[in-house]
């Protein structure tokens, strides 16, 4: 039943994702928060799999697995926030670079979706080794985003 309705509203939020921006959110404060809350979300889902990887929770294979396919899912949701004009209409740690450096941006995002991919691959192996070695560089490109369009 669970995996029934996170499959359901993963599909829904796929079908928002492929709306132009503007479609999606009335006003920019909606896109800011529903950036926030979805790496809000991923990033409980992400550290759950973090603490299995440094030891600070026990591994348990099948969560693991449950968690890093939703990290891989949920890693496409926030884009969608970061629209034009959402600099600005609410509280936000996103730098401006975010906006006047797309380019650098995305690529970073993009790296963030091949290895968040690459991590729920190797969680399908039920190997704690191979976890972490995927964990690891995808932990590495959240730093990376963060430190280069996140203010602290």
């Amino acid at each position: 039943m669970k995996k029934t309705l996170a499959l359901l509203a993963l599909a829904a939020a796929g079908a928002v994702t492929s709306l132009p921006a503007a479609a999606q959110f009335a006003k920019a404060e909606d896109a800011i928060k529903y950036r926030q809350s979805s790496f809000f979300v991923l990033g409980q889902h992400f550290s759950r799999i973090g603490a299995m990887a440094n030891g600070k929770a026990p591994f348990d294979a099948k969560v693991a697995q449950e968690n890093a396919e939703l990290v891989a899912m949920l890693a496409k949701l926030p884009g969608a926030g970061f629209g034009p004009g959402t600099d600005k209409g609410a509280p936000t740690k996103a730098k401006p670079e975010i906006w006047t450096e797309q380019a650098k941006f995305k690529e970073h995002a993009e790296k963030f979706l091949t290895e968040t991919t690459k991590l729920a691959a190797a969680s399908k192996t039920g190997d704690l080794a191979q976890l972490k070695a995927a964990f690891g560089p995808a932990a590495q490109t959240c730093k990376a985003c963060h430190d280069a369009f996140k203010d602290k």
